[in-house]
């Protein structure tokens, strides 16, 4: 058992003194190790933040696109009478509609001021 447990450590050690190796052997290719996955050098400062007209595109497209995955299977079900399907729908893209309406008129959608 014993000389198990020596095998097993050795064989460790040797495993991890290779590795630390190979590693320095690879050293010298810094981009292969640099955060970006092309390999290439980050030609700007990635702290740049980013504008907050393009968060209000994206939440009001997950919005509209979460609304569509909802609202088309709802006919499809058997169980659902098409009378307060319309209803439902409609009141939900009315609500969904005067927000977008709102957000425009207060200038929120404009890109450049």
């Amino acid at each position: 058992m014993i000389v198990l447990m020596l095998l097993v450590v050795f064989i460790m050690l040797v495993i991890v003194i290779l590795s630390m190796i190979i590693s320095k052997l690879n050293y010298k290719e810094m981009n292969k190790s640099s955060p970006i996955e092309c390999g290439m050098d980050p030609l700007g400062s990635p702290r740049n933040p980013f504008s907050i007209q393009f968060f209000l595109i994206a939440i009001l497209f997950m919005i509209f696109d979460v609304e569509i995955a909802l609202i088309i299977p709802l006919p499809l079900v058997k169980m659902v009478n098409l009378n307060v399907f319309v209803f439902s729908s409609m009141f939900f893209l009315i609500i969904l509609l005067l927000g977008l309406i709102y957000e425009w008129f207060n200038g929120a959608l404009e890109w450049a001021k």
